[in-house]
């Protein structure tokens, strides 16, 4: 059992609950909180004839003390971390630079953090334009009946909204992030819950994150584009000589396209030259997929610190 004295509101018992998992990663604390509100609240609600600490003593043989719960969340996680850890790439650490330069072929991450960097685009043009506009009506319509209501489902949509960025940033990453929302607390009136939702540094850092999804999409997008282009072009640059030569491109093509960078395929000896723009062309993607894996990384501990509830920290 806990060494602090047994808890006696749902507060006290998130307090020491929060504290039993300190140095855990931050993610898992919030979905621990929260669902250890989520219980506790419904438990009191189901119980109105009684106190908080009376509750809480009813059910501390069957949810448990702070200690025991931030034990059992620990224990899964390990499990849970061991089942959905993606195998290891096949080159050793202890590897050659040359083998582990290249062998950045064989990372899965590497692969999932480059369409990330694809979709950042899309995603961050959403998440801009959903944040101005929910801000920009929420504005317009606090003079009138519709106001209060719409801010709250704005908030609350903006709240799901990262939480699914979180699950699809551990899908491409990784990077552990939440599984739970952040729980709204305990049931109060509109002004109330407006007043506690604008005092929240977590709301404001979530509508931040999907500002800042846009120049960082926009980033990502150029650079993944730009380097597969080019890489691409250049390593496929004996492949279109040798479609040349067998006819298997059309003959009226101009001659413009089979010239890469000032090396014209219809020259003698082109063939060298090609293979060597291969080469160059398999080292710009092989750098490519480096730097988004470690774009991906970066991004993925942004997104921790900006959409994490900052007292689960």
């Amino acid at each position: 059992m806990s060494a602090n004295a047994a808890p006696r509101s749902i507060d006290e018992y998130l307090k020491q609950l929060r504290q039993a998992l300190a140095g855990q990663d931050a993610a898992l604390i919030q979905d621990a909180l929260y669902d250890a509100e989520e219980y506790l609240r419904a438990e009191v609600a189901a119980h109105p004839d009684k106190s908080e600490a009376d509750v809480l003593e009813l059910i501390a043989s069957t949810y448990g003390a702070p200690d025991e719960v931030a034990t059992a969340y620990r224990d899964t996680e390990v499990k849970v971390k061991a089942a959905l850890k993606a195998p290891p790439p096949p080159v050793a650490k202890e590897a050659s630079g040359f083998r582990r330069f290249f062998g950045i072929f064989m990372d899965a991450r590497a692969y999932t953090s480059l369409f990330y960097m694809l979709l950042a685009l899309a995603t961050g043009i959403f998440y801009f334009v959903f944040v101005v506009a929910g801000l920009s009506l929420s504005l317009g319509f606090a003079v009138l009946v519709i106001g209060i209501p719409f801010f709250l489902a704005f908030i609350g949509m903006a709240r799901v909204l990262a939480l699914g960025e979180g699950r699809l940033l551990e899908a491409m990453t990784g990077e552990r992030m939440p599984r739970r929302p952040v729980h709204p607390g305990a049931a109060a009136g509109w002004l109330q819950r407006i007043g506690e939702m604008l005092k929240d540094g977590h709301t404001w850092t979530t509508l931040l994150y999907f500002i800042l999804m846009l120049p960082l999409g926009i980033f990502y997008f150029i650079v993944a584009v730009s380097g597969l282009a080019v890489g691409l072009r250049l390593a496929l640059a004996p492949f279109v000589l040798l479609g040349r030569d067998f006819h298997f491109l059309p003959g009226e093509l101009p001659v413009e396209m089979f010239t890469i960078d000032g090396l014209d395929f219809n020259e003698p000896g082109s063939l060298i030259g090609a293979l060597l723009l291969m080469v160059l062309g398999i080292v710009i993607l092989a750098a490519l997929m480096h730097a988004a894996r470690a774009i991906a990384r970066g991004h993925a501990r942004l997104a921790k610190l900006l959409l994490v509830e900052p007292s689960a920290a």
